[in-house]
């Protein structure tokens, strides 16, 4: 049936809504419906059906901004029907665009003189791919100049978000992932060294492992490729994955030397939308020089009014989460980036202590010396008669999403849960979750589950 009547006589506009002809029949979910509504009755009936989505302030499972001040919200309304690819009609959101740019080359450390540049994107996945890209083509120019074969690409990495596998798959390149092993959870340095040869076009460690919340040691892998180009002579690019710790480290760890800094890093991506504090829909990537982007991946078109180069995989996009990033690097500046990171690691601290003395716990990483973030699985040895799968269903009883999910290849028999501590998760949020994790181990201790789930049936882990 139709969502409303278009002749009901008996509609009055001062009605009660939920009195109202219009709400008295089934929502259409499959075909447009004959006739309008008002906009009153249409924002009820979507509105009413996003409550039954989870409250993304208790969604510890995603890396993504879920609290904004009002101001931002503000830009974002203002800047709703700006496309940031016309340049032409709006060149102050192209301009903010390119300060972000600067900004973050800065903060990375870009050379001083360098010809640094970069673009927004998406977010991240984005972002990674583009610089994916750049180095396959650079290699391939390479490759074409030794009169080399350009078959066979290759890329290496640690255990890597999805975008990777994408990355692989879309643009025909090898993906060698560097399996973790015993406690390893990380791609090192020697690691990464041997899988390399004349067909890599990068390697890409990670600031910021989704799967343990740990850093790659990016410097130490930066060495063994200097080792290696002076005894194999081959010169192997890095391209840095900072989709979250590109917004953390600069501020809270200085000393660790992963940018610009070592010459080997030729391109950076980050995440606007995790800890850079921009809302949902901002990535960023930026190249260490302007010979590092080769020329022929630019686009330029004139048909929205004036010259405009681009590279991206997308066109078309809101104005607003680029304004909005600007806004927070003008409100927050340098120490108010600072003093925001280092309240979510002294939470992260303050939970892994908490869960570290619960007893059923083993942490895997505290919130130092990598993401704000803790890692934990069960305890060995002791049969605690529930699995985290049980902890991780008992918290959604409460609202909470805190994931469980088994490590990757090699180590599919260790299961983890993670909490991600993001600006608005307040040490008293982190209490009440603590109260509520007690509260689900003495349930479980109480009545054990006889059938733990297992991966398959717990339906595994989606990553954010």
């Amino acid at each position: 049936m139709s969502l409303h009547r278009k002749h009901d006589s008996g509609r009055k506009a001062s009605d009660a809504i939920y009195a109202s002809s219009d709400l008295s029949l089934s929502v259409p979910k499959h075909k447009i419906p004959r006739d309008e509504s008002s906009p009153r009755t249409a924002y009820a009936l979507i509105h009413d059906e996003l409550l039954l989505d989870g409250n993304s302030r208790q969604n510890l499972a995603t890396f993504c901004t879920t609290w904004m001040e009002p101001e931002a919200l503000t830009l974002m309304n203002e800047c709703i029907d700006k496309n940031m690819i016309d340049k032409d009609e709006y060149p102050q959101t192209a301009e903010i665009e390119a300060r972000c740019v600067h900004i973050l080359a800065d903060l990375w450390n870009s050379p001083a003189g360098s010809n640094t540049i970069g673009c927004s994107t998406t977010g991240s996945s984005e972002a990674a791919m583009l610089g994916g890209l750049a180095a396959k083509w650079r290699w391939r120019a390479r490759m074409r100049a030794q009169g080399k074969s350009i078959d066979k690409p290759n890329l290496v990495c640690g255990p890597v978000q999805v975008c990777w596998h994408k990355f692989g798959q879309y643009f025909d390149v090898e993906v060698r992932e560097v399996p973790v092993e015993g406690d390893r959870l990380l791609m090192g340095p020697e690691q990464a060294i041997a899988r390399c040869d004349e067909n890599t076009i990068m390697v890409v460690p990670t600031l910021g492992v989704t799967t343990c919340c740990q850093y790659e040691p990016v410097q130490a892998i930066a060495q063994a490729l200097d080792n290696f180009e002076k005894s194999a002579g081959l010169d192997i690019p890095i391209h840095v994955d900072a989709a979250s710790g590109g917004f953390l480290a600069p501020f809270c760890q200085p000393e660790i030397v992963w940018d610009f800094r070592l010459p080997r890093v030729k391109s950076i991506n980050t995440s606007g939308h995790k800890f850079g504090l921009a809302p949902l829909g901002v990535g960023w990537v930026v190249w260490r020089d302007h010979a590092d982007l080769p020329e022929e991946l630019i686009f330029h078109v004139n048909y929205l009014g004036g010259d405009m180069p681009t590279f991206a995989l997308n066109f078309s996009r809101p104005a607003g989460q680029i304004v909005c990033q600007y806004y927070n690097f003008l409100r927050l500046g340098f120490e108010g980036y600072k003093k925001i990171q280092n309240a979510c690691y002294h939470t992260a601290q303050h939970l892994a202590a908490e869960l570290d003395k619960m007893g059923p716990f083993r942490v895997i990483h505290d919130g130092r010396g990598g993401l704000p973030a803790v890692c934990w699985t069960l305890t060995e040895g002791a049969g605690h008669g529930f699995t985290l799968y049980d902890v991780s269903d008992r918290l959604r009883a409460r609202g909470w999403q805190v994931p469980a999910y088994s490590m990757p290849a090699k180590r599919e028999d260790l299961v983890v849960q993670r909490i991600l501590v993001r600006h608005g998760v307040s040490r008293d949020l982190g209490d009440l979750l603590l109260e509520d994790i007690r509260r689900s181990i003495a349930i479980l201790e109480k009545h054990p589950v006889s059938h733990p789930l297992t991966e398959n049936e717990a339906g595994g882990y989606n990553h954010n």
